[in-house]
């Protein structure tokens, strides 16, 4: 009993369906100037694309990721991965660290006195999550480390 009601239910359904359909067919669309009616395309319409002028000045562009030899960041407080405490291995420091994200996806650490290390259980993905925006760019690491206070 209950089968032959959800069915004819459902037959319902479907007409009223094809019904709404049918009648959106028949519909008269509205008065749109087709395409073919435009007018003729004008000389900067039909540049190539290396005629185009970019979109910003090159003064006004910013270098993207694949043209820096990577990113850098301060991290002052300890820094926690996996649920411990890195340290340094070579002197033991625990916190102030500038973080490098790699042109080659990998992760490095340089402790305050200048020890590099490579830190294998970060990635990129884990630097964009805890990175803010790019605010400068240097020529050197020299000027980086300068402007991080390192």
């Amino acid at each position: 009993m209950f089968r032959r009601r959800a069915d004819r239910e459902f037959r319902d359904a479907q007409r009223v369906c094809q019904a709404m359909q049918e009648m959106v067919a028949t519909w008269q669309a509205p008065d749109f100037p087709s395409p073919a009616a435009e007018s003729a395309p004008t000389a900067q319409d039909s540049a190539t694309p290396g005629d185009v002028p970019d979109f910003l000045p090159p003064d006004l562009r910013v270098p993207s990721r694949h043209e820096v030899e990577g990113l850098m960041m301060r991290w002052q407080q300890p820094l926690v991965i996996d649920g411990a405490v890195r340290a340094c291995p070579q002197c033991g420091s625990y916190r102030d660290w500038i973080i490098f994200s790699m042109r080659d996806d990998t992760v490095w650490l340089r402790c305050r006195t200048g020890h590099n290390t490579l830190e294998r259980r970060l990635d990129p993905a884990w630097y964009n999550r805890n990175s803010g925006p790019v605010d400068h760019f240097h020529p050197t690491l020299d000027d980086g480390l300068r402007h991080l206070g390192h």
